[in-house]
């Protein structure tokens, strides 16, 4: 639980530190919203070097989350209602995620 909860941080981190400089770039916000978007992005790497297995572990099974969460985003923020294609491909990532993460290991 602690892992995922540490996924979804880092996830929305991640999304936060992209999402401010779309809105600079692509709607004319202004450009101080840069400075807590490289401070999110500074969060994210920090927050990755935090989960307990690989890095290249933790970087693949992240990607499961980093997609459930931008859905996330995409409903709460952007205020688009993901479909059940998202849905469903959503579940398919989070079930590799899982594969990934809770494989025994020896």
């Amino acid at each position: 639980m602690r892992t995922t909860g540490l996924f979804v941080l880092t996830a929305l981190a991640e999304i936060l530190g992209c999402y401010l400089p779309w809105l600079v770039l692509r709607q004319g916000r202004p450009m101080w919203l840069l400075l807590p978007a490289a401070a999110a992005l500074a969060l994210f790497a920090w927050l990755l070097t935090l989960h307990p297995t690989a890095a290249g572990r933790t970087y693949a099974a992240y990607g499961g989350v980093y997609v459930v969460v931008a859905l996330g985003w995409l409903w709460l923020v952007d205020g688009v209602q993901p479909s059940r294609w998202d849905a469903l491909g959503a579940a398919i990532v989070l079930a590799g995620m899982a594969v990934i993460m809770l494989a025994p290991r020896g």
